[in-house]
């Protein structure tokens, strides 16, 4: 007889390089057997989640986001100066969104996929389910002051982190059993002294969203079977150089929730060759 499992939804959080979290807590999932069935993201949340939902190759997102610099999201030939206030029209993000998911609909998405973004005239949480996906993670992602916001059936959207900071929720909805949700950056923190007083603009922009989202995701947390909260929020908002060690936190911070995951989903630990338990039983002798 074929066991029966949850249907498990994936609801991924904006946070800029924090949110590298994702492509770790996607991994350990991944390793320990657990199928994701839905995902939703918002802002970072959706463009590690719109990239799996669409390749189901987490190991090529990985060495992207290793081998991607600061320069190359932030150009200096794409800085300008608007009346929108934006710093960036996005373009380096773009060309590299679009170097791997040109042409890939929403609908034809390898798992469901929703991207949280918000209406710039309305306020109003905007959920896409359709349509071409690079540009509806361009919209999530459209941070106000830093990014142009897009355009997409005739709204101006903009970062989904204004609206649903962890779209828990939204996952429900979309037929999920039982919820994850990956908070990387609305838990309001005591900033350093020197934090406080960086006039460094990323820092500002960090802190002043953290504050933010933190009161905002208390609605949409709701609807969460289990939030994991990987150590990361220490973290710059564009320290994109730290690919390496918040993808490992991520990943750690879900392996420590896989027994209760498994327990509330009906996922099974697989079995364990001699070879493999001999092996724990050394290192743990020699610890």
């Amino acid at each position: 007889m074929t066991a029966q499992h949850k249907k498990i939804g994936l609801a991924l959080g904006g946070g800029g390089a924090k949110g590298y979290a994702h492509i770790g807590v996607i991994k350990a999932l991944l390793d320990a057997g657990i199928k994701i069935d839905y995902i939703a993201g918002t802002s970072m949340g959706a463009l590690v989640g719109g990239y799996y939902a669409a390749t189901k190759n987490i190991i090529e997102l990985e060495k992207t986001a290793l081998n991607i610099k600061k320069s190359d999201l932030f150009s200096i030939k794409d800085f300008i100066k608007r009346r929108d206030g934006a710093l960036f029209h996005g373009k380096s993000i773009a060309n590299i969104l679009n170097h791997h998911l040109s042409g890939i609909k929403i609908e034809n998405c390898q798992i469901p996929f929703a991207a949280i973004t918000t209406d710039v005239k309305t306020g109003d949480g905007v959920i896409i389910k359709n349509g071409d996906l690079v540009s509806a993670i361009g919209a999530s992602i459209a941070i106000p002051g830093i990014f142009s916001p897009v355009e997409i059936d005739g709204r101006i959207l903009m970062d989904g982190g204004l609206s649903n900071p962890v779209p828990a929720d939204i996952i429900k909805q979309m037929g999920a059993e039982y919820v994850i949700a990956v908070d990387v950056s609305s838990k309001w923190l005591t900033a350093p002294e020197e934090i406080v007083k960086s006039h460094d603009i990323y820092s500002v922009i960090s802190n002043a969203f953290s504050i933010m989202e933190y009161q905002i995701a208390k609605i949409p947390l709701k609807s969460a079977d289990i939030i994991l909260r990987p150590p990361v929020l220490t973290y710059d908002w564009a320290a994109f150089g730290k690919a390496g060690e918040i993808i490992k936190a991520g990943k750690e911070e879900a392996e420590l929730n896989l027994k209760e995951i498994r327990s509330k989903t009906g996922y099974r630990a697989p079995r364990r060759t001699f070879a493999e338990k001999f092996f724990d039983f050394i290192l743990n002798k020699s610890n």
